[in-house]
This record gives structure tokens, sequence and C-alpha cells, in this order.
């Protein structure tokens, strides 16, 4: 961002910036090395004022974080309206999850309107923040600390045009949403975030076991990282540990069919073949999937640490007893 050449004498020019509602090239593939994981704690701008168009002291303030997705979503979204960002310091984390850590918080809140003089920008005395940004921060408290009233807005930046004609919000606008659309966004950084280690579990499992063993731990993986958020509302049962169960074994299916269709081979040798991976894969996929909690709206950590005791330890025997027959179907036992 480049700092004002010509601020308006009611500016810091020690705090302010300028910025706009366009989106470049940069900016694009700035969002799009975000979503897939690549530096992702480095898509951050810096934490200040901003200047949105050209505003006077009687624009609104909007409030963000320094995330560059959350940034650019919200500018963009304020299309010929002139208004401030106030930009808080979250370590380059999204508003909803920075709430949750404390980072887009009250105290930050309240530093940050006292070390931009944003008392001397703005003749009134209203802030409006992103609703996901509410377990954060008390209004109550900022209020009593630096004299300014928060009004949280919509859920999504998209709402903003049409709340801000009246500053109600709809029950639509209050909602958090999470269709395909949500979920498939989250793919990619998920894929790119495991792909080293299943690359490698790939060369391992191919040397040792063949080609369809391999192709069976590649299925798991895209099926707990990407097809496990397609079907997410249709997969029975509430807990993601026990979806990836559920997952792990609808895709075991064809490969046991497979192995079992091979002739010239004894129920023993059959099941040797089959049973380690059935293990392993379904153990995989559960584990995979519950570290998925963290992506979703839909999940509380009192719910996460419940499937977290109840289901890592049945995990850790499924993975142990398949990687033993794994082994032993190495040395010949069961041929």
């Amino acid at each position: 961002m480049l700092k004002f050449l010509f601020l308006p004498k009611h500016m810091d020019s020690k705090t302010a910036f300028i910025t706009n509602s366009e989106m470049t090239f940069a900016n694009h593939l700035d969002h799009f090395l975000a979503r897939v994981g690549i530096n992702r704690m480095l898509h951050r701008v810096v934490p200040g004022l901003y200047a949105l168009g050209n505003p006077d002291k009687t624009s609104l303030v909007f409030v963000t974080g320094n995330y560059t997705l959350s940034f650019d979503t919200l500018r963009s979204a304020l299309k010929e309206i002139n208004a401030y960002l106030l930009v808080l310091d979250t370590k380059g984390i999204n508003v909803w999850c920075a709430a949750g850590k404390g980072t887009f918080g009250t105290a930050e809140l309240v530093n940050r309107i006292k070390g931009t003089g944003l008392k001397k920008v703005a003749s009134h005395r209203k802030l409006i923040l992103p609703q996901l940004g509410a377990t954060g921060v008390s209004a109550y408290q900022v209020k009593e600390l630096c004299g300014f009233q928060v009004e949280f807005g919509p859920v999504r930046t998209e709402d903003l045009p049409e709340y801000l004609k009246n500053h109600l919000a709809t029950p639509e606008m209050r909602q958090v949403r999470f269709n395909l659309r949500d979920r498939m966004v989250l793919i990619p950084v998920e894929l790119v975030g495991t792909f080293l280690p299943m690359l490698a579990a790939f060369a391992v499992l191919y040397l040792l076991g063949g080609w369809l063993n391999g192709l069976w731990l590649i299925a798991t993986w895209l099926a707990a990282e990407a097809l496990f958020f397609i079907l997410l509302p249709w997969i029975p049962t509430r807990e993601f540990s026990t979806k990836g169960f559920i997952l792990g074994l609808l895709i075991s299916i064809p490969f046991i069919l497979f192995q079992f269709a091979q002739s010239g081979q004894s129920l023993s040798q059959q099941l040797m073949r089959v049973l380690p991976m059935l293990l392993a894969m379904t153990s995989l996929t559960a584990f995979l999937t519950l570290n998925l909690t963290g992506s979703t709206p839909i999940t509380c950590w009192t719910s996460v640490r419940r499937e977290i005791f109840r289901y890592v330890p049945i995990m850790a025997v499924m993975m142990g007893g398949g990687i033993i027959l794994f082994i032993l179907k190495l040395f010949g036992f069961g041929e």
C-alpha cells in the first residue's frame, strides 16, 4: 500500500494509508497462493488506518484484520463508498479465527484506535465490525475505554451494500452458511498441505506392496481431503471421525472387490492382501477428516476434544494393526 502523498488536514500522516476497491492481478495471485497454502502466514497487509476513496470526518469506519483476503474482500465490497478501514494486527489470520485466538480482540482494537488517532479523523464515534469478530470484541469495554460504539455488520461482506441502507441485518445476513462453494474453496489448501507426506507414503507402498496399494492410498487421500468436503452434509453421523470411517470403508470397497476377484488365491491369502490396507486406510481417512474440523464452522472445541479422546486410540490401534499385518505379509505370512 502507498502512503498518502497529499493528506486531508484531519488525517495523521504517520498512520494513514490509501487504498481502493480495485483487485489487481497481484491481488488475485496473492489470493490464489493463500488458498493453496503457499507462504500461508505471509499474506498480510500493514495494520493501521486506510482511506478508501475520498473519505471525510463523517465517513463510516470499518474494522477488519490484516489477512489479505479479509482486507481485500472488505474493500472490494465497498465500491463507490468513501470510508475508513481500520486494520487490526491479526498476525495474518482471518477475522473469525483471529477472534477466537484473541488477536482480533478488544485490546488490539482499542490500541489501534488510539495509535492511529482515529478520534481526530472521524467526527463520529461509531465502528462497523464483521459479525464473525464478535467473539473477540467486547462492545461495552470498547465504549468504556475509548468512547467508540461498536456495530456488528453482516456475516458476509457481499451483504454490506444492502446492510448500509438502514444498518439492519436480515436473518439471512446473520446466518453462517457452509454451502458447496464454501466447502470446495477449502480443498486446494488441504491437498497442498498433505501432498508431500502422501507422495512419500505412496512411494513406500508402491515399492513394498505394488501399484494397487499405492493407488488405494491416493484414493484415500483424495477422499479425505476433497471428496469429504463435497459429501459432508450427506455422510451420516455428526462426528467427523465417524464420517471418516464411513468414507474410508466406501472408498475401500472397489479395491477389496478387485483383490477378491484375483484367481488362484485361498481365502486366507485374500484376507492378508486386503485386511492390512483396509485397517490402515480406513483409520487414515478418519484421522484426516478429524483434522478438518478446524476448517469448518460446524464444530466446536469441546466436540473436537471429545472426538480426539474417543476415536484417536481406535485409529491408532487400527493403523498399528494394519502395519503389523502388512509387515507379516511381506515376510510371507498367510501366503
